[in-house]
């Protein structure tokens, strides 16, 4: 017997995940850049950490769920920002998120003892999953063995932006390690979907992107 499950529409689901890659990530690096360049080092952390703030508290006025994502980096964000102030080093507040792509792997690998470990959660903030296919027994199955895939992924990252780091000026290390590390990001990307989509049909789930029929009719 197959089981079709329907998921919210491709234009639904890349607004979900893009919008917090963009507010938790993408934004505060780019204001950390603009007010390095034109304003200094210290305006440039100050920059980046205050838009994490504003984010959460947005959310905390508004009464609104606030992203695992967002959360987690803004703990990172507060503990790079203490350190860069505090010595004036451009090259240790860079060898933070190169670290933390260490303690990443750490946190999948730990967590896979869990019911639902940590990728699962985080995967709730790309893409909102119904409760028929969470809650489903090869569901947990897969999320603990994507996360192994997930665990190298944040590995390889992790020593190739050291690397580019140690070798780099902060200019080009901004350039090339996050084109690198969204390519690296975008390929585990694919590969978690492909290796979900076929490991749903081999239990018999058959995945459909966009609204049921009926639930068009209404829409429409």
């Amino acid at each position: 017997m197959t089981t079709l499950i329907h998921l919210p529409p491709i234009g639904s689901l890349l607004r979900q995940a893009g919008r917090p890659l963009l507010e938790s990530t993408l934004i505060p690096l780019a204001l950390f850049w603009v007010l390095f360049t034109h304003a200094g080092f210290d305006a440039g952390l100050l920059a980046a950490l205050s838009w994490s703030a504003v984010a959460i508290g947005r959310r905390l006025v508004l009464r609104r769920r606030i992203p695992a994502i967002l959360i987690v980096s803004t703990v990172l964000l507060v503990a790079r920002t203490v350190v860069g102030l505090w010595t004036g080093s451009a090259f240790l507040y860079f060898l933070q998120p190169t670290v933390q792509n260490f303690v990443f792997a750490l946190l999948l690998l730990v967590t896979l003892g869990f019911d639902r470990p940590l990728l699962a959660k985080l995967a709730d903030d790309f893409c909102a999953f119904p409760d028929s296919l969470t809650g489903h027994p090869h569901m947990k199955r897969f999320f603990k063995r994507v996360s192994l895939l997930w665990a190298i992924v944040f590995l390889v990252n992790g020593a190739t932006t050291l690397a580019v780091l140690a070798t780099q000026t902060v200019g080009n290390y901004l350039m090339v390690s996050t084109a690198g590390s969204y390519s690296l990001v975008g390929l585990g990307i694919v590969t978690s979907l492909w290796w979900f989509r076929r490991s749903m049909r081999g239990q018999g789930i058959r995945l459909r992107i966009g609204l049921p029929a009926a639930a068009r009719m209404r829409v429409g």
